[in-house]
């Protein structure tokens, strides 16, 4: 069993959780994640670690309440046991001095940008981080990443705070104002992804994606998390999770998330996590 240490809420439906599991906090690097399971019978969720610690024996994670399993984690308390958490899984980023390098997290998948912003910079990166989101009052993380960048620009969609616009935008003004860019880590809602290769794409700047989105069991047994990159079958959850974007067929991608929404709704509605 694995214990949950703290829990905060972050923004509406984005909760933090440090969770007792010292073997994974001390291998996890970045870009690797967690399964998660809240009881014996329950779904497989994977999530990213975001951060750990070695000397405490904790992993941190944040998610966001989408479905079923989503709502029994986020009404979890301190010191209840999590049925199961196995990892570290997946392929690290792929880490080294490239030169100046820029972080583009959207939403929940901020928390996913951080441990690559963190760990670009110990590699000797200059590291641009934009983070956006819909309004301020669901932005994260502002204050953790602007500690551990070179340069933080923040956007909104509705003008709240920050930049008013999207990230896309914040990145092509970057680029067209003559920034030396070598590479660029996107992460964050699919068309946002898909939208900020098609920036970096005239410029031949290599912009890494993470689909961390699409997993489900995280063994490729399922078949879920199939995408197309560079017209070859990839697994997200074995293969990744992060990829050449300007390779990836997001409009395949796109279709595949929409799959399984009916069925979701439905699991939703049977929850009795909260009662």
């Amino acid at each position: 069993m694995n214990r949950v240490v703290e829990k905060a809420q972050l923004s509406e439906n984005v909760f933090r959780m440090t969770i007792d599991a010292p073997q994974i906090a001390a291998k996890r690097k970045a870009g690797q994640f967690v399964v998660i399971m809240t009881e014996e019978k329950g779904e497989r969720i994977p999530l990213t670690i975001v951060d750990s610690d070695i000397d405490a024996g904790t992993i941190t994670i944040i998610f966001q309440v989408v479905g079923k399993t989503t709502m029994c984690l986020a009404a979890m308390k301190k010191g209840e046991d999590l049925f199961a958490v196995l990892g570290p899984l997946g392929t690290p980023t792929e880490m080294e001095n490239f030169g100046t390098t820029v972080v583009v997290g959207g939403g929940v998948g901020i928390g996913v940008a951080y441990p690559i912003i963190k760990a670009l910079k110990e590699a000797g990166n200059k590291v641009i981080a934009i983070i956006g989101a819909r309004s301020k009052d669901i932005l994260i993380l502002e204050d953790e990443i602007q500690e551990i960048c070179d340069r933080l620009i923040v956007s909104t969609d509705d003008g709240s705070y920050g930049v008013h616009g999207f990230v896309t935008n914040v990145l092509q003004d970057l680029i067209e104002s003559g920034e030396v860019i070598n590479r660029v880590f996107a992460i964050g809602p699919v068309p946002m992804m898909k939208f900020l290769c098609e920036v970096t794409r005239p410029y031949k700047i290599k912009t890494i994606v993470s689909l961390n989105p699409i997993m489900v069991d995280a063994t490729g047994m399922c078949g879920a998390c199939r995408v197309a990159v560079g017209g070859k079958t990839k697994f997200a959850c074995v293969d990744g999770p992060e990829f050449d974007g300007h390779g990836v067929d997001f409009d395949l991608l796109m279709n595949r998330l929409r799959m399984y929404n009916n069925e979701e709704a439905e699991a939703r509605k049977g929850c009795r996590c909260h009662e």
